[in-house]
């Protein structure tokens, strides 16, 4: 737990020094869902916000077994499909715990 913690922190400074400031969890993962969709900067309506933080989670869980990417769609978005289920116990403490990992492994920390 505490090497976790020691990578999720590298994985915040290197966040801060491209944005110039601290992102949690939520917005990291937004970030990924971004450069996964990889499309120029657009506005997005709030359900595209949704969308492209389930981009970013799905893209950090795809190497731990839960998602696979399938393609893109004729606007050039992302699809997964759930291959594995999440535990049942997975809330809280130990869904962010898997997800920062998830976060940590994608960033190569």
């Amino acid at each position: 737990m505490e090497d976790l913690n020691l990578k999720w922190e590298k994985v915040q400074q290197l966040v801060k020094q491209k944005f110039d400031e601290e992102l949690d969890l939520q917005s990291i993962l937004f970030v990924i869902g971004l450069q996964e969709l990889g499309q120029n900067h657009q506005m997005l309506k709030k359900e595209q916000k949704v969308e492209v933080m389930h981009i970013g989670i799905c893209s950090v869980l795809a190497p731990f077994g839960y998602y696979k990417k399938l393609g893109l769609d004729n606007d050039g978005w992302p699809h997964f499909k759930n291959i594995k289920k999440l535990p049942n116990d997975l809330v809280g403490e130990s869904q962010q715990e898997l997800l920062k990992k998830a976060i940590v492994q994608y960033f190569g920390v």
